[in-house]
């Protein structure tokens, strides 16, 4: 409650001010001095746009006092040093402003080093459009999918409820529903919370399979079916890993499960939760295609997909090969890049494991490409895509759509104040305090969500636009150039390398690159090692 004591004081100092009046009438000074920061709390208190104010009254106003003076401090008192920056904050005041509908542009050029080594842009064209669509939509679901869904190019990536608060759940799922796009539960469940808002939802299993578990945390196909044949959910995802602790399971501690968080997940509130590092339904690649097509069934013909960040490429690849010996395909695949975010993840994970969202796309493009079966497979996209930017250049790297979890996080009023292991967000996101969260007005918050899914969307049309194509489908790696570190700019033609259909799978078709073809060789649909023998080569 350290956070009431300013508003608190200031009463209490009225109050006492008041009886000394009593005493000597200077003390009517006081009065209107302590009264007017009292009446501040009071409205700070009662207000529902900013969250940081209901959870701070009068200390909170501070952060816009610094702000409104931002151009001159903010080297000294705002950012420090840029290395230690979780994130950048002229992206997250775009987002700001873009939540809020209000004008994002801005005087004085470019906000970052042109020519710095890795810098890149779009090249634009003298035949430039500005009559694009800006709520375009992408159809996921293959010949097996009997309900496939028809999605927009920009989604709420996986954030479960209990990394996230009630409030903030409800306001993601309020704001899809408003926007028309869909929302990722992550691997936590679908929770009354996300039911309450109507959005589309994207049904995540991960390895604790939370919603649709037995009592000894193994698969329920019943609870599945259950779940899953709700029409609210549009799609079901199997999560293999995740960009910030790949390989990484996780714990949720008994005195952190309540009542909600229980239901949602399946499990008893008085035994800590374990999220195992990999899943018990299956151990080799055939026996994971057949999942998929298990799912596929109990859903009723919904699209099924899964989600991982790249390791070793040679299991991707056995994945594919078990598709192609089976005949089993996925309607789609998310390729979550490495530098994704967590609220809590081991350091040395978030940084050096896993990898990142350029390669491991492109990885995968080019394998479903060479196996021949690009065209049945659609690919979405995660990993700090923020800006109009991100997600076009994600286009041109081959990805159908993309998902945003920070995005949207900023949207709803993360301050990046890095408390979200601790249970005291600032701002009541990553909170299960009841009265922290209460900060957080879903109302409010909810019509921003939709507004920044509107208003990104429309600067993502604007930047085809500028390009001369007619959508984001259009998009290629040549529309993107790149500075090295020589100085030399060259076009993402000649970075990003596309694979020949069908190169893997006939000896004919000409491959760019060993890296491919030898892990492809080493690949087996039986198991997720490698030959015997085989464990020492360079490509893995």
């Amino acid at each position: 409650m350290i956070r009431y004591s300013t508003f608190a004081l200031a009463i209490a100092l009225t109050v006492i001010s008041l009886v000394l009046v009593l005493v000597s009438p200077w003390f009517w000074l006081a009065v209107v001095f302590f009264g007017f920061f009292a009446v501040i709390g009071i409205r700070d208190v009662r207000q529902k746009r900013h969250a940081i104010l209901r959870n701070y009254p009068v200390l909170g106003n501070l952060r816009w006092i610094f702000e409104a003076i931002r151009p001159e401090i903010r080297q000294y008192l705002l950012e420090g040093d840029s290395d230690k920056e979780p994130f950048s904050r002229d992206d997250r005041s775009l987002v700001y402003q873009r939540s809020k509908g209000v004008e994002d542009k801005r005087p004085f050029g470019t906000r970052v080093d042109v020519y710095a080594a890795g810098y890149s842009w779009m090249t634009h064209s003298v035949l430039a459009r500005s009559d694009l669509p800006w709520d375009c939509r992408v159809k996921i679901g293959n010949d097996a999918c009997k309900q496939p869904y028809d999605a927009s190019i920009l989604n709420i990536s996986a954030m479960s409820f209990g990394a996230l608060s009630a409030n903030a759940i409800s306001a993601l799922n309020k704001g899809a529903k408003m926007g028309g796009f869909a929302h990722d539960t992550g691997e936590g469940g679908i929770s009354c919370h996300h039911r309450k808002g109507g959005g589309d939802l994207i049904y995540e299993i991960g390895s604790g399979y939370f919603g649709c578990r037995n009592d000894d945390g193994t698969f329920s196909a019943e609870k599945f079916a259950f779940q899953a044949k709700d029409p609210q959910v549009k799609m079901i995802e199997i999560k293999l890993s995740q960009g910030a602790k790949p390989g990484h399971g996780g714990m949720l501690p008994a005195s952190k499960i309540s009542k909600e968080i229980a239901e949602a997940r399946g499990i008893p509130m008085n035994k800590d939760c374990l999220s195992p590092a990999t899943h018990s339904k299956f151990t080799t690649p055939l026996e994971f295609v057949h999942f998929l097509q298990e799912l596929r069934e109990l859903s009723g013909g919904k699209p099924v997909g899964f989600k991982l960040c790249v390791g070793h490429r040679r299991e991707f690849m056995c994945m594919v090969k078990a598709m192609l010996e089976t005949g089993i395909v996925p309607d789609f695949i998310v390729v979550d890049g490495k530098e994704g975010g967590t609220g809590a993840a081991p350091l040395e994970f978030a940084d050096h494991i896993g990898m990142p969202l350029v390669e491991g796309l492109t990885f995968v493009v080019n394998t479903l490409v060479g196996a021949g079966l690009r065209d049945q497979i659609k690919i979405g996209a995660a990993g700090k895509l923020v800006t109009a930017f991100d997600i076009a250049r994600t286009f041109a790297l081959g990805a159908d759509w993309v998902n945003s979890a920070r995005g949207f996080m900023f949207s709803i009023g993360c301050v990046q104040a890095q408390a979200c292991h601790t249970n005291h967000c600032p701002v009541g996101i990553t909170t299960q305090d009841k009265l922290r969260q209460r900060a957080l007005d879903v109302e409010n918050k909810s019509r921003r969500v939709a507004s920044f899914h509107k208003n990104t969307l429309k600067a993502v049309a604007e930047m085809i636009g500028a390009a001369g194509l007619g959508g984001p489908e259009e998009l290629q790696p040549k529309h993107l150039m790149i500075r090295q570190k020589s100085g030399e700019t060259i076009s993402g033609a000649r970075i990003y390398l596309k694979m020949k259909p069908g190169a893997l799978i006939d000896d004919e078709v000409e491959i760019f690159s060993e890296s491919y073809r030898v892990p492809w060789n080493n690949a087996r649909t039986d198991s997720f090692r490698p030959f015997e023998g085989m464990e020492s080569l360079e490509y893995n």
